[in-house]
């Protein structure tokens, strides 16, 4: 052994005993890090010097090699944006248009959806649409119940694959009474079609002026017969010969043939004057007994305005025979006075209009 061997060997020696007692004074813990092993000694062997302090501070200096910072990664924009927490956006739906499919089968493409078809075929594979131009083949005639007015706006056929819109709930409801009561409505209309032609008639009818054959009352002032409330004569006027408002008092029109009866003009008082209002009493409800041609008896009460002048009534009675006016009470009744009518007049059809 040389001399620079024995200088080596001592510190060599004294390093490894340090490193030792150091482990030895460590506390034992189980989560500490595993102790990095210690760096390799360099060895002096006898052949090779050991390097001057210099030397290796020359050496550590050389492998001091300054590297250049790393560039910065481009930023790449995430597949999901970024949302407030406990907030999750859902994904858009995404909306796909009709479009061609791969034409595996040769001929002309669908004019709805472009997806071929083959040439034998008449309807589209895809959606089920007519693949010829049906606009200027003319129509089927439809039947006569799709062709009367409830028919004519009807709604299109639902396209292939659309499902039609059932009626439930409220609306359902609704379409059965409006069914009922248009059943009820032809019901009523099958058993009252007589006399709702009747009533048209009488509606549009020419109105012709009826005399009655016939004039009777249950009392009358002398030189006031019945007969003088029927001749068209507004100055001459009937009276029952009672003072006050001769309740139950009548008079009365019969006619021979049936007749029709749409209006009548009643002229209370003894005239159309109004000065000469004041000087009888004027009827105010009566009764209108009325006897068909079969002997059956209706009666409708009758109001009459307080003034002078003929008023027109609406009556739109058939097959009358008879007509009786019974007077239940009276305008200015007193003590001197009697309830008294000037004129009567009954109106039918137009001859001129019956067929």
């Amino acid at each position: 052994m040389t001399p620079e061997d024995e200088d080596t060997t001592p510190t060599l020696r004294n390093r490894q005993a340090q490193a030792a007692a150091a482990r030895d004074a460590a506390p034992a813990n189980p989560y500490a890090p595993a102790a990095s092993p210690a760096p390799p000694t360099h060895v002096a062997t006898p052949s090779t010097p050991a390097p001057s302090a210099a030397e290796e501070a020359e050496r550590a200096r050389a492998l001091l090699v300054p590297v250049a910072d790393p560039e910065g990664r481009p930023a790449t924009t995430p597949d999901v944006a970024p949302v407030l927490p406990g907030r999750p956006a859902a994904a858009r739906p995404r909306v796909q248009s009709p479009g061609a499919e791969p034409a595996d089968e040769t001929g002309p493409p669908c004019p709805w959806c472009s997806t071929g078809n083959r040439p034998d075929r008449h309807f589209c594979r895809r959606c089920a649409m007519a693949l010829t131009d049906n606009t200027n083949v003319p129509d089927a005639p439809r039947p006569w119940w799709r062709r009367m007015w409830w028919g004519a706006g009807e709604r299109p056929a639902p396209w292939a694959g659309d499902r039609p819109r059932l009626r439930r709930g409220i609306s359902g409801i609704f379409s059965w009474i409006a069914l009922a009561l248009a059943l009820v409505l032809v019901v009523f209309a099958a058993f009252n079609v007589d006399n709702a032609w009747n009533a048209a008639r009488d509606h549009f009818a020419k109105r012709a002026q009826v005399n009655p054959d016939k004039m009777t009352a249950s009392r009358s002032f002398k030189g006031h017969e019945p007969k003088l409330a029927f001749d068209k004569i507004s100055n001459s006027w009937w009276g029952p010969g009672i003072d006050q408002s001769a309740e139950g008092e009548w008079i009365q029109a019969e006619f021979l043939q049936p007749i029709r009866i749409l209006d009548v003009i009643i002229t209370p008082g003894i005239s159309v004057r109004a000065s000469d209002l004041a000087e009888a009493a004027a009827p105010h409800r009566m009764d209108a007994v009325i006897t068909a041609s079969d002997g059956k008896k209706t009666t409708r009460q009758i109001t009459l305005d307080q003034g002078s002048g003929p008023q027109r009534l609406k009556f739109r009675v058939g097959e009358v025979s008879s007509v009786r006016f019974i007077i239940r009470s009276a305008y200015g009744a007193g003590p001197d006075k009697q309830v008294s009518i000037a004129e009567i007049e009954f109106f039918g059809r137009s001859r001129a209009n019956q067929g």
